[in-house]
């Protein structure tokens, strides 16, 4: 296993040295100094076996092109690309020299976050989270609900039983069997019939042509049954089949619907929104610092759960990303019917007690203001770090994209406050210069000359 120390950085002899030709002050290469590398290598080595296989690429590379990717919103294969391109990417990475090549295939990201899996992901975003310091550890927390759509097109019926017929076609090309019928010139005109689903006159002939559908998949499933060898009959391709046939034989109002082949998990959400009335995917909870506006806890729901059933699970992974249990959650009304959750207190905008005073009721009304903070971090999560879409596949890649949505947030508000702090350690002498300037010409008005100068 090739692992690569971040403490000690030894300067090239013969060669160009890449950290000399960047900007040491770079928040990207500040940020690199900051994170445990070692630590993540000892961590990530045990999942590897030594002596078996290739040579594996380094962790620190690995683990910087997976935390790239959500920082800088980029698909696998453009990630690559631009780290090829990018010097202070390489240097992020652990590079010492400037790299010509690709740092690796793009499928290789896609086999480093199945051997990390889930357990891998948390470590990075408990690192994300300690970077902050004592700015995670508030005692007041902000959690809310979103929805994390599927990389699924919109399901209909009719879609769904044109897809099964066609995977059955090819089904019974690969075992070479011989099919009576194969439906498939009926199948393009059918599918020409359910355009006119919302239509009125029309409604009627695209329903028979539904059911028609729902036949044929039924037929040509109930063949492949018969024809294909016992041999190979496999458990995954009898599941296959299950999974078929509650396709077609599910109703518009039946219960926990099958909205995708590829993707079966993924169940209807509704939250009420104007412009989106259904979004198709999973339910996600954030949990984010009253003040400091830091991620320190997210959790994925596999099932269509109310908001007050959500509570337990974030509470307990706040616990255990941070350290420290939280002493107050505020919600919206949407988590109503919870008060305490394991010594927690829900907090929920609500009218102010009459044995309130002026003081108690502005400072629960201020901090029920406050819990709309996380809104935008939810936007932002959505707009920049990936999370509006889903493109990994399974369970499993609904809660790796949010944990590292998460991370990528946390690290980039440190970046925004690195930043921050260097523009306030170049500009505070000038300001400091200039109210002393202004306060030698006008005792009496110090912002007089910077009036005169504006006018």
């Amino acid at each position: 296993m090739l692992t690569q120390s971040a403490e000690h950085h030894q300067t090239n002899l013969f060669g160009t040295d890449l950290l000399l030709q960047l900007d040491p002050s770079d928040p990207l290469i500040q940020l690199s100094h900051r994170i445990p590398w070692s630590d993540l290598e000892d961590t990530f080595a045990n999942f590897y076996t030594q002596g078996i296989g290739a040579p594996s690429k380094p962790i620190r590379l690995m683990v910087g092109l997976l935390l790239l990717k959500h920082l800088e919103n980029l698909s696998d294969e453009r990630l690559v690309m631009q780290w090829k391109r990018n010097a202070y990417y390489q240097a992020f990475c652990g590079m010492k020299e400037f790299q010509q090549n690709v740092p690796c295939h793009a499928t290789e990201l896609v086999y480093f976050r199945k051997r990390i899996g889930k357990a891998g992901c948390e470590k990075l975003f408990q690192m994300s989270v300690g970077l902050h310091g004592q700015a995670a550890l508030e005692e007041t927390v902000n959690i809310d609900t979103t929805v994390q759509e599927k990389n699924i097109t919109y399901p209909t019926d009719g879609k769904l039983a044109i897809k099964i017929i066609n995977r059955l076609n090819k089904l019974a090309k690969h075992f070479g069997i011989k099919q009576r019928r194969t439906f498939v010139k009926e199948t393009k005109g059918l599918r020409l019939d359910l355009r006119h689903f919302r239509h009125v006159k029309k409604r009627r002939k695209a329903k028979r042509a539904l059911k028609r559908l729902r036949t044929i998949g039924n037929t040509l499933i109930r063949e492949l049954k018969r024809k294909v060898p016992v041999e190979m009959m496999t458990e995954q391709l009898e599941k296959d089949f299950a999974l078929y046939e509650k396709v077609l034989s599910q109703q518009p109002k039946n219960k926990n619907k099958v909205y995708s082949l590829h993707e079966p998990h993924v169940y209807c959400i509704a939250k009420g929104k104007d412009k989106v009335q259904y979004e198709y995917g999973n339910k996600v909870s954030v949990a984010s610092t009253a003040q400091s506006n830091i991620i320190v806890g997210v959790v994925s729901h596999p099932k269509n759960i109310h908001d007050s059933h959500t509570l337990e699970a974030v509470l307990e992974h706040i616990n255990t990303s941070r350290g420290q249990k939280v002493l107050q959650g505020v919600c919206d009304r949407g988590y109503r019917g919870q008060s305490f959750v394991n010594e927690t207190e829900i907090i929920l905008p609500k009218k102010a007690l009459k044995k309130d005073n002026r003081y108690q009721r502005d400072k629960k009304r201020k901090r029920c203001q406050r819990r709309a903070a996380i809104e935008p971090i939810i936007g932002h999560l959505k707009s920049d770090f990936r999370l509006s879409r889903n493109y990994l596949k399974g369970e499993i890649g609904d809660h790796l994209n949010l944990l590292m949505a998460a991370t990528a947030w946390n690290l980039k508000k440190w970046l925004n406050a690195f930043f921050a702090f260097i523009f306030l350690a170049i500009t505070k002498p000038l300001v400091v210069m200039f109210d002393r300037e202004m306060r030698l010409r006008s005792r009496n008005s110090p912002f007089k000359m910077l009036l005169r100068m504006i006018g």
